[in-house]
């Protein structure tokens, strides 16, 4: 049975955060479970307040944007901890995509792209999660789909969760990204045609996509054990990791 039986607990809905999802429930290669309401994904929770997240006990966000998109906000609040670590130098632009590009193969080109440029931002991200004191904690981009979806890839796949599993969750984002376009759409009508212009790419989640990033993974590095490896994260940051998300 795959990790997807509870989706009812797994969205978790706000008014302007349309990906907000727990990363629990999840059964590893050995049988353990990711606990529930200690790891979430999301899309914009610079968007959000403190009082948002209460019900959550969220004591940590990551914000994988790029310093440019700070400029539309960022979270603040003394109560929560916050870390910038950035998995692009820039967002992608449209002239990338060109009529015949493959979705699949582009987006698996993008974060395969990721595991170098964001290589010092997956490496503390580790660390934090090694933390006990940061949990709940919360990790997230603009859209919550693709630099928040190879960090959790990341994360699951050292867990023990299958590929089909995190493909199968990231694939999950589809669900919020039409309310996504419409809330830009409506608050932001100067966007509305770059938005209705985005190539298709940047707002699917096709699983095939992940399962051909993970598969790439393997062929550059052998396994994504190897990868983090190179991080230069411990052996014990990842015992660590395990003892804070696994039930």
């Amino acid at each position: 049975m795959t990790g997807l039986s509870a989706d009812l607990d797994r969205h978790l809905p706000f008014d302007v955060v349309f990906n907000f999802r727990d990363l629990g429930g999840y059964v590893t290669a050995d049988g353990a479970t990711v606990k529930w309401r200690t790891l979430f994904r999301a899309d914009g929770v610079h968007r959000l307040s403190a009082d948002d997240l209460a019900p959550l006990a969220v004591r940590t966000v990551l914000d994988l944007r790029t310093p440019h998109e700070l400029e539309r906000g960022r979270f603040t609040h003394d109560s929560i901890g916050y870390h910038h670590l950035p998995m692009l130098d820039e967002t992608w632009s449209r002239e990338a995509f060109g009529d015949d590009t493959d979705a699949v193969s582009f987006l698996a080109d993008r974060y395969v792209e990721m595991l170098a440029t964001g290589r010092d931002a997956i490496a503390r991200a580790l660390r934090i999660l090694a933390t006990e004191e940061c949990l709940p904690l919360v990790f997230h981009c603009a859209a919550g789909k693709d630099r928040t979806g190879v960090v959790a890839a990341i994360v699951l796949s050292v867990l023990g969760v299958s590929d089909d599993d995190i493909a199968d969750d990231y694939s999950l984002s589809r669900l919020g990204m039409p309310r996504f376009k419409e809330w830009i759409v409506a608050n932001y009508p100067e966007a509305a045609d770059a938005m209705s212009a985005q190539p298709s790419a940047f707002l699917d989640a096709p699983a095939d996509a992940m399962h051909l990033f993970l598969e790439r993974v393997r062929a550059e590095f052998g396994s994504m054990h190897d990868y983090v490896a190179q991080l230069e994260v411990t052996v014990e940051t990842l015992d660590a990791v395990r003892v804070n998300l696994l039930a």
